[in-house]
């Protein structure tokens, strides 16, 4: 089991999150909500962990496809619900940058596998009725 620990530690909405390991973690409400800008929201953090959880397979996907990549950067954007509470995540899209002589076809795989297969956090947002949809762009 895992256990994290999140403490108040700013006035207002400033938390900090804390893993077994001693990793932090900054949050804070977001500025129109009254937040001071100490840290991500928790819902951004949501967008963070799929774009870390789906890096994280695409760079052990890569590797196996034997596929020599120099960089990988991912852009994530949502929209929530509109009105309502919880506003949930409606549509999520992720844009993989892969740099290196990397096949396009086995990298739009290698996405394909992360977001529909592997990637624990994408199936959270889409089990919650998430739209994830994505693109790759093999920069070379």
């Amino acid at each position: 089991m895992v256990k994290i620990e999140v403490a108040l530690v700013r006035p207002d909405y400033g938390f900090e999150a804390t893993d077994e390991a001693g990793k932090v973690m900054t949050m804070d409400n977001s500025l129109a909500g009254g937040g001071q800008g100490y840290g991500v929201s928790p819902m951004q953090s949501m967008l963070m962990a799929l774009g870390g959880c789906s890096g994280i397979d695409i760079v052990s996907i890569l590797n196996k496809q034997r596929q020599p990549f120099t960089s990988l950067r991912l852009s994530v954007e949502g929209e929530r619900e509109k009105d309502k509470i919880p506003a949930l995540w409606e549509k999520v899209h992720v844009v993989f940058r892969i740099g290196g002589t990397v096949e396009q076809a086995k990298a739009e795989y290698a996405a394909q596998l992360s977001i529909e297969k592997y990637c624990s956090v994408a199936e959270t947002l889409r089990r919650a009725g998430c739209k994830i949809t994505w693109e790759v762009l093999v920069e070379n």
